[in-house]
């Protein structure tokens, strides 16, 4: 042993906050509170991934004040693209008023269409008429039926609050949106992370071939069990769908 050490000497760091800067890292020209109360420079940081974490964490607690004191509601999805000449329209509307009528408030992503639909039949019940809207390239913003809004950024924000105030979930004919949240919340209940929670598809010509392939192919196959297979409920019945959620909920209601 000559006595040099196997490890290098401790750099030299520079802490800011509880990141610790070494080497050339460690050279900033100005302080955390100069940067902060310094108005003058680039904007460019508030693109930065940590101020992102701080929005992120700011919807995160607007959504939950906003919807803490929101009653027992069913989220329900469907097409933005609907007309509302469209029969899905008005199933939409039914559909709504009919969760209003058996107490339920409802909340849809807030946009056109199906969606507006559901929201315009609940308001038009007298129930509480939720939208959960999300910024996108392009316009929309929240259908005048909505009676209490809340707009998101992200996405997976929003699907958090989609889940956490529902107790079912009720899917009308949508696109690749619909079909996202359809496949989460199956996913979330089929792993436990949501208990008692029902997935409705209404519309069984438009939902019946997705449902033969999962029967036909990914249970058949046995990529999911009889359970998993359980938790999709076909109707096309309006008081059959809200019959299926008050059922789910009585359930959970019985044990808790």
């Amino acid at each position: 042993m000559d006595g040099t050490s196997e490890y290098p000497e401790h750099p030299r760091e520079k802490q800011r906050g509880p990141v610790v800067l070494r080497r050339e890292r460690r050279i900033e020209p100005t302080t955390t509170d100069q940067r902060l109360l310094d108005s003058r420079g680039p904007s460019d940081w508030v693109h930065t991934d940590p101020w992102r974490v701080m929005r992120i964490q700011a919807e995160f607690v607007e959504g939950f004040g906003a919807l803490a004191e929101v009653p027992r509601a069913v989220t329900v999805f469907g097409s933005a693209r609907t007309p509302r000449d469209h029969p899905e329209y008005e199933l939409g509307r039914k559909i709504g008023a009919g969760l209003a009528n058996a107490g339920f408030a409802v909340i849809t992503g807030g946009g056109p269409g199906a969606m507006e639909a559901v929201n315009r039949g609940a308001s038009e019940a007298g129930g509480l008429s939720i939208g959960l809207g999300i910024e996108l390239p392009f316009e929309q913003g929240l259908n005048p039926w909505v009676d209490l809004g809340v707009n998101f950024r992200y996405f997976f924000t929003r699907k958090t609050m989609f889940i956490k105030y529902a107790q079912a979930f009720i899917c009308l004919p949508g696109g690749f949106g619909t079909l996202d949240e359809l496949f989460e919340a199956l996913t979330l209940v089929q792993t436990k992370k949501v208990t008692k929670f029902p997935v409705v598809l209404f519309g069984r010509s438009y939902w019946g071939g997705l449902y033969d392939w999962v029967r036909d192919s990914v249970h058949a196959q046995g990529k999911i069990s009889d359970k998993d297979l359980a938790l999709l409920h076909l109707t096309d019945d309006v008081d059959e769908a809200v019959a299926m959620v008050e059922e789910a909920y009585k359930a959970w209601e019985d044990t808790h």
